[in-house]
């Protein structure tokens, strides 16, 4: 499967751009919200579920539970067009605001109106973690979409004074898109810092943790203090990793399975970010994510590395953007359907177009359902 562009030269490019414009928008603007720009004030009410990898059941909201498997036989995948060989979005979010400071930043409005059109386009979100482990269960003849939030900034979580997720925030939109659409599988996946979701007592942390992955949310690695990664020795690298490892541990949230590099950049020596140790704690990573510039291929496929994943800056069409963020790319795939990822519905088999049987990586081959 070819990309529609010249892969190497233009994703280059077109990092370069996001690195870029990240370190100057992070770098220059403040991170820590006003009080009067908080939702929650810096803290999460409502009692802490117990810690949990499955959703945990809440009343009036929607269930990150996954359907029930079906077998596909190679019938049933010419029926519903499934091409698990297809490339995949990884969106990727920072702020989410209700006056733009930055160019990455989004508004609430444009948050929900970009899911609520992935859910009329037939996407369910899976998280990081189910992405690069080929955790793939969604529905047959449905698209995979996976929801990146960067930074742990308070407008991805919190919750109200009636236990619920605040409306404007990524996990109080995704709750409405999942009740408007109920296929719309409501998980994300969180890679934060030093002070998860803008909260600074360790009390709020644990609950908004606690809370997020017994609901089938994923909280992962996104280093300590948000650094430029290739400007450190391999120990100060491992220190920033090992330390929200740690962190993470402490508020009773899984082991993290997942990193985002700091503004997509990549240390020269890749196996630094891989996996490590500092301090007599240990870290290993099943994928690296970086910060663009188009489509993930399929976990499946001879093509994917895990240890530089592709995402898509969520945004408009306009500036650098015109080629490289969600609209682009969201457009692009439905004009061209083939080239995107449809599911069997069978988490056993792996359902491609008969032509596409050479593409799939050996150690998956036997799970090849051809049609």
């Amino acid at each position: 499967m070819r990309s529609p562009i010249p892969l190497t030269r233009i994703i280059m490019l077109a990092n370069v751009v996001v690195v870029a414009t990240a370190v100057v928008v992070l770098l220059v603007l403040p991170t820590a919200p006003s009080s009067s720009g908080r939702p929650m004030a810096g803290k999460v009410t409502g009692s802490p579920p117990p810690s949990s990898s499955s959703p945990s059941p809440t009343p009036a909201l929607p269930s990150a539970e996954l359907p029930p498997p079906v077998t596909a036989s190679p019938e049933f995948a010419r029926q519903v067009e499934a091409n698990e060989a297809g490339m995949v979005p990884i969106l990727m979010y920072h702020r989410i605001m209700k006056k733009r400071l930055a160019s990455i930043d989004r508004t609430p409005a444009q948050v929900r109106k970009e899911m609520e059109k992935l859910a009329r386009d037939g996407y369910v979100p899976i998280t990081a973690r189910e992405f690069v482990t080929g955790k793939i269960d969604i529905p047959a003849g449905k698209h995979p979409v996976v929801l990146t939030f960067d930074d742990g900034h308070h407008s991805h979580f919190a919750l109200g004074a009636d236990g619920m997720p605040v409306k404007d925030t990524a996990v109080g939109i995704i709750y409405q898109v999942a009740k408007k659409y109920p296929d719309f599988r409501p998980v994300a996946t969180f890679w934060v810092n030093r002070q998860p979701f803008g909260l600074q007592n360790p009390q709020d942390q644990a609950r908004a943790v606690r809370w997020l992955t017994a609901r089938g949310f994923e909280v992962a690695n996104h280093t300590w203090s948000h650094p430029y990664l290739p400007g450190l020795p391999k120990q100060k690298i491992a220190e920033q990793i090992v330390r929200i490892e740690r962190l993470l541990d402490k508020l009773g949230g899984p082991a993290s399975e997942t990193l985002a590099l700091p503004f997509g950049a990549m240390p020269r020596k890749r196996s630094t970010v891989q996996a490590g140790k500092w301090g007599g704690s240990s870290f290993a990573f099943k994928g690296v994510f970086l910060a663009g510039a188009e489509p993930s291929v399929s976990p499946f496929v001879k093509g994917f590395d895990r240890r530089s994943i592709q995402r898509i800056q969520s945004n408009g069409k306009k500036g650098e953007c015109r080629r490289w963020c969600s609209q682009y790319w969201l457009e692009w795939l439905d004009k061209h359907p083939r080239q995107r990822y449809t599911a069997d519905g069978d988490p056993e088999r792996i359902s491609i177009p008969r032509g596409l049987r050479g593409n799939i990586r050996s150690d998956r081959r036997r799970q090849i359902n051809a049609y």
